[in-house]
């Protein structure tokens, strides 16, 4: 099968297109012929810096396709259906060999592009919103990076139960889309203005109940947006890397920080079960997948590139 490969961390530019073996089907596991690839946070972080688990390394958490075949002792899944799944590594390929624990069955009015956006992002939202974070109906929420998937799924889920949305992007017209579309109470171009001081003038002076952090960078601004006995939530770093926090700065107002990991509460609490209550949502048309663009398989340095440029609206697939 062909594959996006790299043979040490780096720039966008260390992918590689090459022919690597086929994956094996073993017992427990599904093949997959992969259609569409989501390129998460973590794929990008994990290119730059991350861990070569192979070599050469297939990068990717999260894709969709159709299941080729199915290993032994495997009952609940069949060659045929149409499944998005996740794996610490592997997606950036046309073929995937994954737990068949680790996927979920689409709908039908589930496009397969739209489910390889869904399991980490709005899986994440979620366990960062309500799992860990408590978000009640008359509280704020301040979410950095509002653009990317993790964002455009947290202020959805954050607007259907009634709470006051601030979000942070890079521009103008990103905040724009997310008012428009989603619902958005407040933006915050962080371009353009002081994250701390405007969150707290957005909230009369009080600051934020909640705030959802997957950026890294930004943490220190999103603890100092927080009303007294707030709580932040840390999820993801984009790269730039988390400044050294002095834990005093919790206890003046007795706030509380919150590190949240989607794959151990896929494998040791109940995730499986949101991120398939989740795809029901979409289903329904109670939650919008975006997608912002499209490359083949074989650009997936140029797809790396334009996530890391910071102009997407939504998630970056790539096609086998």
């Amino acid at each position: 099968m062909k594959a996006a490969v790299y043979y040490e961390t780096g720039p966008p530019d260390v992918f590689r297109y090459e022919d690597v073996p086929d994956p094996v089907c073993g017992p427990g596991s599904v093949l997959i012929d992969i259609a569409a690839i989501s390129i998460e946070g973590g794929d990008v972080g994990n290119r730059s810096r991350g861990p070569l688990a192979t070599e050469p390394h297939i990068v990717g958490y999260q894709c969709a396709g159709t299941i080729r075949e199915v290993g032994e002792s495997v009952t609940d899944r069949t060659p045929g259906q149409r499944v998005v799944a996740v794996n610490f590594f592997g997606s950036h390929a046309e073929m995937i060999a994954v737990p068949w624990q680790t996927t979920w069955i689409l709908p039908d009015n589930v496009t397969t592009e739209q489910g390889a956006c869904i399991p980490v992002a709005y899986g994440t939202a979620h366990a960062c919103l309500f799992t860990f974070g408590g978000l009640k109906s008359d509280e704020s929420v301040l979410i950095q990076g509002g653009a990317g998937g993790v964002g455009i799924a947290a202020v959805q889920m954050a607007k259907r139960v009634g709470a006051t949305t601030l979000a942070t992007a890079s521009s103008d017209a990103k905040l724009e889309r997310l008012r428009s579309e989603f619902g958005l109470d407040h933006g915050i171009n962080y371009a353009q203005v002081e994250l701390v001081e405007e969150a707290r003038r957005l909230t009369n002076g009080r600051g934020v109940d909640l705030a959802v952090d997957s950026v890294g960078s930004t943490l220190l601004g999103s603890i100092e947006s927080l009303a007294y006995r707030g709580r932040c939530i840390t999820v993801g770093d984009m790269g730039q890397g988390r400044r050294p926090l002095d834990p005093g700065v919790l206890m003046e107002r007795n706030l509380t920080l919150t590190g949240v990991f989607l794959g151990a509460e896929l494998m040791l609490g109940d995730g499986h079960a949101v991120v398939e209550s989740i795809i029901n949502d979409v289903a329904r048309g109670d939650l919008r997948v975006v997608v912002d663009r499209k490359f083949p398989l074989s650009d997936a340095a140029a797809a790396h590139a334009h996530i890391e440029s910071r102009q997407a609206f939504g998630r970056v697939l790539l096609i086998p």
